[in-house]
């Protein structure tokens, strides 16, 4: 995608850490792993076993966000969050991408809090699970 069709009006934070997810949160929940995140949505992988969200569906998701300190360390801020599956891309026979958006935004802006990608890379290389 080259520039000129970039549609996003807000950086993602781009990392890997586990997001849990279900209909009914009383009842068995599902894994996936997040692989970026902005303060209206996520995106996260989920190896499909029969039971992947389907677009239009609204799950309940758990999930963790690193909040960056000026002395370059962070603090994990966790979240529960109704969202909305706004796409389900198949990327192979296993693993589905699911786009969610939140219900209700995060109150910070995750992928904006240094001042490029290769600061935020090098700040969360040891935090990515």
């Amino acid at each position: 995608m080259n520039e000129g069709d970039e549609k996003r009006i807000e950086n993602r934070l781009r990392y890997h850490w586990p997001i849990w997810f279900a209909e009914d949160f009383n009842e068995t929940l599902s894994q996936g792993q997040l692989v970026d995140i902005s303060s209206s949505g996520a995106a996260f992988t989920y190896q499909d076993e029969g039971n992947c969200p389907y677009l239009g569906q609204e799950v309940t998701a758990r999930f963790s966000v690193p909040r960056f300190n000026a002395e370059d360390s962070f603090d994990m801020a966790s979240y529960t969050r109704a969202v909305r599956v706004c796409r389900v891309d198949q990327i192979n026979s296993f693993i589905r991408r699911i786009a969610v958006q939140f219900i209700e935004p995060l109150p910070f802006r995750p992928g904006e809090q240094s001042d490029s990608e290769a600061d935020t890379r090098k700040r969360l290389k040891s935090v990515t699970i």
